[in-house]
């Protein structure tokens, strides 16, 4: 089967407030919707999604934070922060979820992950610098927050209502 591009919610949507469920075993649908993700995540583009973005309420992330060079697609499935450094680090963040609102978010700035693979396999990973921003950015998508969540009540309001115009607009396109 091709990958599909498949359509990336837009908040506010109560499927991105959803906390997911975990995989229970790497099927090919598991690995179909894998695929799919990556090949919609490079479409919009992006550097990251998690599954409740395309409207899946299961435990799987995918991402790729190489911008010039080899790509390097990584698909996580029931991914956990097993260690965070308390250094913090502050990056931009952007959501495919939110299109075209950026704002700086602070999180730890090297995470050490847990994951189960595509093939079956538990992986381990220390991510830095943009690499952790994104990997802790999709991971709390599955947990049901969005980045907008760390900013301050007005500054979350204002977004909230672009996010409601452009539903609109689209919806009347």
């Amino acid at each position: 089967m091709a990958d599909m591009i498949r359509p990336i919610l837009i908040h506010p949507d109560p499927r991105l407030k959803k906390l997911c469920d975990p995989v229970a075993e790497i099927t090919p649908e598991i690995r179909q919707l894998a695929a799919d993700m990556l090949e919609t995540m490079y479409d919009a583009p992006g550097i990251g999604l998690a599954a409740p973005q395309v409207g899946v309420t299961k435990r799987i992330i995918v991402m790729d934070c190489i911008k010039d060079g080899e790509p390097e697609p990584m698909a996580l499935v029931n991914p956990e922060v097993i260690w965070a450094s308390e250094d913090l680090s502050t990056y931009e963040e952007g959501c495919l979820s939110i299109p075209d609102q950026y704002a700086d978010v602070k999180r730890p700035a090297e995470v050490k992950v847990r994951w189960l693979g595509l093939d079956g396999e538990v992986q381990e990973r220390q991510f830095a610098g943009l690499w952790a921003t994104c990997v802790q950015h999709e991971i709390d998508h599955l947990d049901g927050k969005l980045f907008i969540d760390y900013l301050g009540p007005l500054k979350r309001q204002m977004i909230t209502r672009k996010m409601e115009k452009l539903k609109r607009e689209r919806a009347r396109g």
